[in-house]
């Protein structure tokens, strides 16, 4: 097994969006309308969407890969990309996302790490993430992690409005 994180750049664009697009759908497909999934979906990973964020000089994208396949991606933002305003001396991981069949890795885990990892070498203080509240496996993963429940924000899935937990992790 062997398992690699490469930096996205503007010529992975095409594969960013694909492998978002993919792996959102599968993770939440069957705890959504196909109406809220189709929604949200070309709102979040429309190409011109995609795009920006992988511009943002405070967004960081970063495909793993496991035997030299895409397997997944992370998305860390800082500074004035974070979702909330969590200050400069916090590092936020948006996205962890892993193809459901490279699950049961250790991927997450270590896709987890490198975001901590980075956090270090910027001299961040916390990391924290959004997390669904029904989403009880990340909830529980995240927990074994370090990270500690400190709050909500509202997630809107097309019209509908989702909570998400506020977790923290204290460097």
């Amino acid at each position: 097994m062997t398992v690699n994180v490469k930096v996205c750049t503007h010529k992975d664009l095409h594969k960013l969006q694909e492998i978002s697009h993919e792996t959102f759908y599968e993770t939440f497909k069957d705890q959504n309308t196909p109406e809220m999934m189709s929604a949200y979906l070309e709102k979040a990973f429309n190409l011109n969407q995609v795009e920006k964020e992988l511009l943002n000089a405070s967004s960081h994208f970063y495909f793993v890969y496991f035997n030299q396949e895409v397997a997944g991606y992370l998305k860390v933002n800082t500074d004035e990309a974070q979702s909330e305003d969590m200050g400069e001396e916090s590092l936020e991981i948006e996205r962890i996302y892993i193809k459901s069949e490279f699950q049961k890795h250790g991927l997450g885990k270590y896709l987890l790490h490198k975001a901590i990892e980075m956090a270090k070498e910027r001299n961040k203080k916390s990391v924290w993430l959004g997390v669904w509240e029904k989403n009880e496996n990340a909830i529980v993963f995240y927990n074994k992690m370090g990270f500690f429940n400190t709050g909500s924000h509202s997630f809107y899935m097309g019209e509908e409005e989702q909570t998400d937990f506020i977790m923290v992790k204290t460097l």
